[in-house]
Formats: structure tokens, C-alpha cells, sequence
């Protein structure tokens, strides 16, 4: 009788999913190669997103490309299925997913067995009630959102360029950004730099024309890089005409307005939202336990705690910090952790199976680094503060040498090298969002605006 072999499913494809994938390809390979052990990856997109790199991509110094990483390239002795898991019953050691062919079948979830879960959803943002945000607001989370804020960006500058209305272009020229943390400063601070590089080539649109606003609900922003470079950051901020707004909230962004808490209204077509994360919904769609905040909860060895063959790391995981004075102190759920607990899950893992004792998971803290445009950022590495040009040369190199393959890390050198010695681009190609609109338009139907 032949036997079956351990099927490790891995549910998502982001930093500790694909990490901890190409761990267990390494660790495991003999098993893999003698049909021993079979490593699943479910995850709704073929790729992983290296997402410090998202600003750099929405400002045009990095191809979308180059940003993401193909798991099939990379995880080339693990099953790759694009679906997305609705439910996990480790009772049973059941997990149902969807795929891109399940609602065309009419079968509907498909379910699937596994010996070992890894789950590692990541996260999803964090929104609030805010009225109109549903309608008018865009995240900064994927790809996707970093160039069609790219395009749009640009867009609302044609149209600024254009219009006769001085209420049109107000609003076009208004840009609102919620959320003190990296991705919005980061993200504020790429877009208003290649906005005012792209001004120059506009007749009637000047740099000072733009309203850029960053509002922050706490009393600081980045308060990874520490108190000071946090205080540095607004001062810079501020010294490029960017209204910094601390301890203020978005009431409102209905009809196109953004409302805030101090009273101010801003008439804007852009709010971008990224005031904060929360665990992946499909965490609270399993029988394993979770703390307060909806995240699995964890030993310092990866495992969920009270739950035999069942891992979890990154955002969707609260991990004690064995290496903090305070008792009870988890781990922040940021890429530095979750790269990095990801090589200790997929040690642990292969331990469990080959019946070896489990290490903790212990980091040593290396620092953060901030950029806020070309040639500009801020850092706190090993206990030195930096600004300015050398802060935003050691944020590149950082996360040069984080990014994964050789491939990308060639591909993202070289553009950057070519960054240096040609202009920036300042195209939009907003209309790759409706490929079907030129078609549709000869073929005698209603192009995408005129059909919304």
C-alpha cells in the first residue's frame, strides 16, 4: 500500500507564505524529492508584492514588474493554486477554497485536506464609518492601488490643466492622505515629488498650485523611526508646503469633500487611505483561537497555541517577543518580523515532521528607514539616526538586499541606475484600468465613463 504523502498547506502568498514556502523547499528536499511531503500554496494572486518598494512604483522610479515576484518561478516544487480559502475546520484538517473557475463550474467551494496549515492571510485595511470613504477613498496595499494612484494622480492634473472651473481645479489639485504610518508618508511623500517634477511640463500648472494634506489621528507620525525623526519628518514635510495635520481625524469625504475633525473642509477628488491594517477576515472562519485583536494566537515557536499541526507568523499571528523586558509584549506585525519569522516556521515545521525539538522564534531589532521622495528620508539603524540623502540611500540599499531573487534585485538596480541618468516619466496609462473601452466604443457601446 503506497502511502499518502504530508500535505503542508500554506494559505496565502505574501511574505510568510511564499518565505515560508521556499524555506520548506529547501529544508524538506529530500522528502519532496522521494513523494514524502507535498507543499500546497493557496493564494489569490500569482505573485508576492514586495511592498516598501509600492511608493517607488507609484512614483515611476520601479516598473509594477519589478515590484512583484512570480511564485511559480520561485516555488518550483510547490502545487501553486490561485483561489481564496472562505473557511478552515483544522478539526478535521479541512480548509474550502474558491478559484478564478469556481463560479463559471457552479460546483462551488472546493475542499481540501491537509497534515500541517500554515496560515498567513496577511492583512487588509483597517477602515472606519466614515461617510463617502466607501465611494471615493483608495488604499495604498497592492500594486494595483500604487499605479492607479499613479494614473490618477496624473490625471488630476490634465484636468486641472484643462478645465475652465475654478472649483474643478481646486479639487483636482487637492490631494488628502489619512494615515501618519510608512505607507502614508512614504506614498505622500514619492507622489508630491514626481507630482512637482511633472508640474514643470504643464503650462498652467505650478507646484505651489497643489494641496497636499496629510492627516494623522495620533500626535506624531512614524513612530518606527522614533520620537525626533518622527518631529524631523513634519518639519520636512511641512517645509514642501505639505499641511501636516496631527491629532485630527476624517469626519467625512462625502460629494467629494473631505470634512476633518478641526473643521476644515477640503474640496478634493483624492483620499487615500491608509490609517491602519486588521487581521484577514478569514481568520475568524477557523476553530483556532484568536486574541482581541482577530490574530492568531501563537507560542514563540509559530504554532497556535493548544493546536497540534497548526503554524502561524506575520500580520495574522500575535507572536510573543521573548526578546522584550516587558512580559506579554507581541511582536509588530511589519515585513522586518514577518520575513523573518518565516525562516523560523519553516525550520520549525520541518523539526515537527523529522520529530526535532522546535526553537523560539528571537529577533534582534536592526532599525527602520523612511523614504520621503527622491533623495530624501529618514532612518533609526543600530542606534543611529540619519536624514536626508544618507537616510534615503540606506533605505534603497536596505531594501535591495530584502528583496527576493537575484532576478528583481538586478532589475530594480538597473532601473534605478537608468532613474539616475534619464528623466523621470510622467505618463499616466489610466486607461489600462478599461482595456475594453476602445473596442467597445467602435463596436457602437458606451465607452466605461459614459456607461457609470
Amino acid at each position: 500500500m503506497v502511502k499518502e504523502p504530508v500535505r503542508i498547506l500554506v494559505v496565502g502568498g505574501g511574505y510568510v507564505g511564499m518565505y515560508t514556502a521556499l524555506r520548506l523547499q529547501r529544508k524538506l528536499k529530500p522528502e519532496l524529492k522521494r513523494g514524502e511531503v507535498e507543499i500546497v500554496v493557496v493564494t489569490p494572486d500569482p505573485y508576492m508584492t514586495y511592498q516598501p518598494f509600492l511608493p517607488e512604483a507609484a512614483a515611476g522610479s520601479i516598473s509594477p514588474r519589478h515590484v512583484v515576484v512570480p511564485l511559480r518561478r520561485v516555488l518550483d516544487r510547490c502545487r501553486i493554486v490561485i483561489g481564496e480559502v472562505k473557511t478552515v475546520d483544522h478539526a478535521k484538517r479541512t480548509a474550502s477554497f474558491v478559484t478564478l473557475a469556481t463560479e463559471d463550474e457552479g460546483s462551488g467551494a472546493v475542499d481540501i485536506a491537509y497534515d500541517e496549515i500554515v496560515l498567513a492571510p496577511g492583512s487588509i485595511s483597517r477602515t472606519l464609518p466614515v461617510p463617502g470613504l466607501a465611494e471615493h477613498g483608495v488604499g495604498f496595499k497592492t500594486v494595483e492601488e500604487a499605479i492607479g494612484l499613479r494614473n490618477h494622480v496624473i490625471e488630476q492634473m490634465d484636468i486641472a490643466s484643462s478645465t475652465r472651473d475654478p472649483a474643478v481645479r481646486d479639487a483636482a489639485l487637492t490631494f488628502v492622505f489619512v494615515g501618519g504610518g510608512y505607507a502614508g508618508v512614504e506614498a505622500l511623500g514619492e507622489l508630491e515629488d514626481m507630482a512637482r517634477y511633472a508640474s514643470r511640463y504643464y503650462h498652467n500648472v505650478k507646484a505651489e498650485d497643489m494641496k497636499w494634506i496629510l492627516v494623522e489621528a495620533s500626535g506624531r507620525i512614524l513612530p518606527e523611526v522614533g520620537e525626533e525623526m518622527g518631529k524631523y519628518t513634519v518639519r520636512e514635510l511641512r517645509r514642501r508646503n505639505i499641511d501636516v495635520r496631527l491629532e485630527t481625524r476624517l469626519d467625512s469625504c462625502e460629494d467629494r469633500v473631505a470634512v476633518l475633525s478641526d473643521g476644515a473642509r477640503f474640496p478634493t477628488r483624492t483620499v487615500v487611505w491608509t490609517a491602519g491594517v486588521k487581521p484577514h477576515p478569514v481568520l475568524a472562519a477557523t476553530d483556532l483561537p484568536l486574541n482581541e485583536r482577530g490574530r492568531l494566537d501563537c507560542t514563540a515557536q509559530l504554532a497556535v497555541n493548544g493546536h497540534a499541526h497548526a503554524w502561524g507568523a506575520g500580520d495574522a499571528a500575535a507572536v510573543p517577543d521573548v526578546t522584550a523586558d516587558e512580559p506579554g509584549k507581541e511582536c509588530a506585525p511589519n515585513a522586518q518580523h514577518a520575513v523573518r519569522q518565516a525562516r523560523t516556521l519553516g525550520d520549525n515545521i520541518a523539526a515537527s515532521l523529522r520529530e526535532q525539538p522546535l526553537k523560539e522564534y528571537t529577533h534582534k531589532y536592526v532599525g527602520s528607514v523612511a523614504s520621503l521622495g527622491l533623495h530624501k528620508g529618514v532612518a533609526h539603524v543600530y542606534g543611529r539616526k540619519l536624514k536626508g540623502y544618507p537616510a534615503w540611500f540606506m533605505h534603497r540599499v536596505y531594501h535591495l538586499s530584502r528583496v527576493p531573487t537575484v532576478n528583481r534585485k538586478s532589475r530594480v538596480l538597473s532601473e534605478w541606475v537608468l532613474s539616475g541618468l534619464f528623466k523621470r516619466e510622467i505618463v499616466s496609462l489610466g486607461s489600462l484600468e478599461h482595456p475594453r473601452a476602445e473596442f467597445e466604443l467602435a463596436a457602437g457601446g458606451r465607452g466605461p465613463k459614459e456607461s457609470s
